[in-house]
């Protein structure tokens, strides 16, 4: 299934996508919120198969709404670094035995068509495409091979990065310059695990105002879905709609010669096989 936020006359609401438009899920008695729909677990999830394969609910066509992040109130955004060996190779870094964690906060969060602000006191905004893990079933300690079962779906990611400020920073300050607000793109939609079946073979890309940038597929990750689910959760509960960044492919702004950094005018599209296309527009703040 698909799933996705969307807005309309200013209230949120969780939709399933049908027939090119969106079903509000408070109409087939389902929660009206992504977090509480997901929070449902299994049980959830089947039942609204079942109700989308019915002509019912109220539906909303794709023109007549404004999309918001999948999931725009997750308790927690979760973020690997070097997660891909080529990334790891142009960043100069030694290749991780352990996934390298920090976060984002929800403030980063916005959707698809929403601009990214560089902000004022960075000069050296970088792009980082990224599969996100949604998290459907919470979990502490969560045993070897049982990470998968923990996953609600999947959506596209772009890991927005300051590096002047996550770099060069005296200690380095990869939190700070990972999370300035709108640092956190996510959407369009969720695509859940029953439909998405195997989320390490998919293509993704970056495109810079229509440019290549980075050109991958997720098989290249060092640590796979289950294996990141699993690590995270000896360290903290993870919850229903929580978000996990699962690292970016080679070809990022600032390893290139010479370096690419954002600058306002400038259009990203992120695209990550069988989920869609995340645009975002750049502008200054």
């Amino acid at each position: 299934m698909r799933l996705a936020t969307f807005e309309v006359e200013g209230v949120a609401r969780a939709g399933i996508e049908r027939d090119g438009g969106y079903v509000d899920l408070a109409s087939l008695g389902f929660p009206s919120s992504m977090r509480d729909f997901l929070a449902l677990g299994s049980e959830g999830m089947s039942r609204l198969r079942q109700a989308a394969q019915k002509p019912a609910g109220q539906a909303h066509p794709a023109r007549s709404v404004r999309l918001r992040p999948p999931v725009p109130d997750p308790r927690k955004i979760i973020c690997l670094g070097l997660n891909y060996k080529d990334h790891a190779k142009e960043s100069g870094a030694a290749i991780p035995a352990e996934p390298i964690l920090f976060s984002k906060y929800p403030t980063a969060l916005i959707a698809d068509g929403d601009p990214i602000v560089l902000p004022a006191v960075s000069q050296e905004v970088d792009f980082e495409a990224e599969l996100v893990i949604v998290i459907g079933a919470p979990g502490h300690n969560i045993p070897k091979g049982h990470g998968v079962r923990h996953i609600a779906g999947y959506t596209c990611g772009h890991d927005v990065s300051a590096r002047d400020w996550q770099l060069k920073k005296p200690g380095g300050q990869w939190m700070c310059g990972k999370t300035f607000d709108t640092f956190g793109p996510t959407g369009p939609v969720l695509v859940t695990t029953d439909e998405l079946t195997d989320p390490h073979s998919l293509p993704i890309q970056l495109r810079l105002n229509g440019r290549t940038m980075q050109d991958s597929n997720t098989r290249e990750m060092i640590f796979g879905v289950g294996e990141t689910v699993e690590y995270i959760s000896q360290i903290l509960t993870l919850e229903p709609g929580d978000l996990i960044f699962t690292g970016t492919p080679p070809g990022v702004g600032f390893a290139r010669k010479p370096p690419v950094f954002l600058k306002p005018g400038d259009k990203c599209e992120v695209e990550i096989g069988g989920i869609g296309v995340l645009r975002n527009p750049v502008v200054q703040g």
